[in-house]
């Protein structure tokens, strides 16, 4: 199989990366690299092309999914937006003392 050839990956997996696609060149990244990153993003998360008979059966991981639109590790809305007033008293505070 030449390289770049998607034929080992399922059709799910394909939708997938049109989608990360699409989303990367609606942010401005070039065509080539959106690509590029679109088939990182599926690799990492499934481990490769999954129509072959030895990789079936093992779940995708969402490793890289689970970024968007998720709480953030460092707490809630709330936390953060506590922390962000008491860094920016705290700057305030040293800047003029």
């Amino acid at each position: 199989m030449p390289r770049g050839d998607k034929d080992a990956y399922t059709d799910k997996q394909k939708r997938k990366a049109r989608h990360i696609e699409e989303s990367y060149e609606d942010r401005g990244v070039p065509k080539k690299e959106a690509e590029s990153r679109a088939w990182a993003t599926v690799n990492k998360e499934s481990g490769g092309g999954n129509k072959s008979g030895s990789g079936r059966g093992q779940k995708d991981t969402h490793v890289s999914s689970s970024r968007g639109g998720k709480a953030h590790k460092s707490g809630s809305f709330e936390q953060r937006s506590a922390a962000a007033r008491k860094g920016w008293v705290t700057r305030r505070k040293h800047a003029s003392g």
